[in-house]
């Protein structure tokens, strides 16, 4: 447990995690621009909150900590985001990250006044890399490989869409296009049967970090206990590891985090995503 608990502390001083969304990624510095995301840093009383806006009309609230804010302080801190929002018509949707080790009085019921609805709690697991490259054993006729060209970047997209129950986004489609021409060390992995895309997910290395993310993962229903999914975490593994990142991270669903708990990751907290939706 030694190991792990320098682990954990490397994790909360280095890095800060963002989520689990499809298209999720880390955050820079606050007031940059990075390929039609736009950022912004609210104020005190939170001096690192940062509201997020990706492309194709998605707003996304993230932060280190609160800053030691009171529950007054938080209640006056979630209308003055949502607002930021709320000016700009092409947002339709916000997501508030929340996370298990927050000190956060009040927040959930500050969410839920403004309209913001929990989803699903996730667990924010880490570990080795070296973990989870291994040689993982596919089903016949299923291969793995990485995606680079737009058909592609789309055909991924639209899987992972129609497995989170999501409309199929061209914009969205467009921002992953977008975000891949940066040459950042973003990675898109699929798994395909067939010549049709069964199972997909990302790669994201940490900057400055020796950490890479494992994100956006999905298999078809018809396609999961096969293996695949953890064929799929263990190939950005070990492209992780060919990239110089020792460890990943990831927020986990209720059906991956058994995987990558056999592998060695620990569950350091969990995660709660707070959703607004504009109304039409």
């Amino acid at each position: 447990m030694a190991a792990f608990s320098a682990l954990i502390i490397e994790f909360g001083a280095e890095y800060s995690v963002v989520g689990s969304s499809p298209s999720t990624s880390a955050i820079p510095a606050p007031a940059t621009h990075r390929c039609g995301d736009t950022e912004r840093s609210l104020g005190h009383p939170v001096q690192s909150l940062r509201l997020v806006t990706f492309a194709g009309g998605r707003g996304f609230i993230t932060y280190r900590d609160l800053g030691g804010a009171d529950a007054s302080a938080i209640q006056r801190l979630v209308p003055k985001s949502l607002a930021h929002y709320r000016a700009d018509p092409r947002i339709n949707r916000v997501e508030w990250k929340t996370r298990g080790h927050d000190h956060a009085p009040g927040l959930h019921e500050a969410l839920l006044e403004h309209g913001f609805v929990p989803s699903d709690p996730e667990s924010i697991m880490i570990g080795e890399a070296q973990a989870l490259a291994l040689d993982v054993p596919l089903p016949e006729g299923v291969a793995l490989r990485r995606v680079t060209t737009e058909d592609d970047v789309r055909a991924m997209s639209a899987l992972q869409d129609e497995v989170f129950g999501d409309p199929v986004s061209d914009e969205r489609a467009e921002a992953v296009l977008n975000r891949l021409s940066r040459d950042d060390g973003m990675e898109l992995w699929v798994a395909e049967a067939g010549g049709r895309m069964v199972s997909a997910g990302r790669l994201e290395p940490v900057p400055g970090t020796a950490f890479a993310g494992v994100w956006g993962g999905v298999t078809r229903t018809e396609w999961r206990g096969r293996g695949i999914y953890r064929a799929l975490t263990a190939a950005r593994a070990k492209s992780a590891l060919r990239l110089g990142a020792t460890l990943v991270h990831s927020d986990s669903t209720e059906f991956s985090r058994p995987i990558l708990e056999r592998s060695g990751l620990v569950a350091v907290s969990t995660t709660t995503p707070y959703f607004w939706q504009r109304e039409v």
